[in-house]
This record gives structure tokens, sequence and C-alpha cells, in this order.
């Protein structure tokens, strides 16, 4: 039995080595009173890295960089994912692409003639029931003809989600070299849009007590906000559609989405219940 302690008393510490000190003792040494139970023999503890003398040797992570194979020139070969999201009661849907399509700017085609020469909108309008086409950064919005589809999106968005992706691992360009060429600064879309606002848009719905706010541009995209009796009147929506958006795109065809950040549902809803 000696010979075991000394031996295992050389692989741990001192401590370890009182580990069958009869308990009568212990509790003498701790001013505890002795049960006068048997000594129980505990089992040695398994050996860890505190009772080494020379401390293990940590462990080292190598964070590798992550290679992307390219497929053509300076294109990663990564799946085109496109994300259908139709409205719930409405005559439009949204395509997300995991891919720019217009990165920076936006451009809408009010039918296939205006589509001529844009691949991605060309293939897109090959499909008689679309009817008009928004490209935003990597979005594509389109709006089909009403009462061919009584609501129902889903063969559409996959043919139309199809098409995307086939113009796009084409390598092809996507829009018209024309459109990229004669877009116009900000400060110029800004200036000819407010310039509609304050002599077209104001006046016509002044007379119901509102008021159309250009809140920002960018590239040329636009945002205003509608203030006054157009907050939360029913009529909102068919103003900025068939009013606003005619108003704009007639007088500055260059621009492309146009966008209400109007908090409606905050509005006193004046005109209709």
């Amino acid at each position: 039995m000696t010979s075991i302690l000394k031996t295992l008393s050389a692989l741990f510490s001192g401590s370890k080595s009182e580990i069958n000190m009869p308990s009568a003792k212990l509790a003498e040494e701790n001013n505890m009173p002795s049960t006068n139970q048997e000594p129980v023999s505990s089992p040695a503890e398994e050996p860890t890295a505190e009772n080494f003398t020379e401390p293990p040797a940590q462990r080292r992570v190598i964070q590798a960089p992550v290679l992307v194979e390219s497929s053509g020139e300076g294109q990663a070969s990564e799946k085109v994912l496109i994300k259908a999201e139709p409205e719930e009661k409405g005559d439009q849907c949204k395509l997300m692409v995991n891919r720019p399509l217009f990165a920076g700017y936006s451009w809408f085609f009010k039918d296939f003639e205006s589509a001529a020469g844009s691949p991605l909108a060309e293939k897109i309008f090959s499909s008689d029931l679309v009817d008009t086409l928004l490209i935003h950064n990597s979005t594509a919005i389109v709006t089909k003809f009403g009462g061919k589809m009584q609501g129902d999106w889903l063969p559409l968005a996959k043919e139309l989600g199809q098409i995307i992706r086939e113009v796009l691992e084409s390598g092809s360009p996507l829009l018209s070299d024309d459109i990229i060429k004669n877009l116009p600064p900000e400060d110029q879309v800004r200036k000819d849009i407010q310039k509609v606002i304050d002599t077209e848009v104001n006046p016509g719905v002044a007379a119901h007590g509102g008021k159309i706010v250009l809140t920002s541009v960018t590239g040329n995209s636009v945002t205003i906000q509608m203030g006054g009796g157009c907050q939360g009147c029913s009529a909102a929506d068919l103003t900025l559609k068939q009013g606003i958006h005619s108003s704009f795109r007639k007088a500055v065809p260059y621009v492309g989405a146009i966008y209400d950040e109007t908090d409606h549902a905050a509005g006193m809803n004046p005109y209709y219940s």
C-alpha cells in the first residue's frame, strides 16, 4: 500500500496523497465530530491538464479562405435564386433576385414596345399576361392584365422566374445601352420632379386639402409623402397610381420607381368611409 501511495504521490499533487486518510483523523484536524465509520478509499482522480507539470499544447483554429469558382468574366457560379411575393389583393408581383438587375437605378417599362432593345424586359413581355414591368436594383415588379388570372399568380410567377434565371445565366446584357447612357444625374431628377409637383400635382390635390412632398431621390428613383387630406383617404392609392404616377412619367420620362412612404393608417380618412 505504501508503494502505491508513493507512486500516486509522484503523479499527482501532494494534496491527493491524503485521499485515503481515515475519516476520524480528518474530522479531528478540521474540528469536526468523528462518524466512527470505516475509512472508504476514494478512487484516484482522472489525470487532468492541471496535474501535469507541462501545460498541454493549445489548439489552433485556421480560417481557410473560401474559394468561389467563376464562370465567365467576373461572375460567380452561384445558383440564381428568385423569390416571388405577389400582392394578396392586387395585380402586382415582386420578384426578388440574388443578383443585381439594375444596380443603383430603376426603369419602368409601360408596355412591350418600350422593352425593345432590353433583353430581360423583352423576354418578360413575351408572356401575354404581363402589362407593365418595373426593374429596380435586384427586383422586378410585374403588373398583370386585370381579369386574366383571377388572382392566381403561381403559374405566371414560375414562368417569369425561369425567364429571369435564363437571361441572367446567359450572360447577355439585361437592359438597353440607350437607357443606361441617357440617365440624368440625381440633381436633375430632383429638379424636374419638384417642378411637376409644384405646377401640376399640388394645385390639383389642394382642392381636397392635400399636399405632396418629395422626400428623397436615389438614382432616378423617387419617394414622396402625401399629407393633408390625402393622408388616410381611401382614394389615395387611386390618386397615386392614376394621377401622380401619370404626371411624373409624362413630364419626366426617365423617372423609374415611385414610392409612397405615407402612413395612411394615421390619417383622418376625411372623405370616404
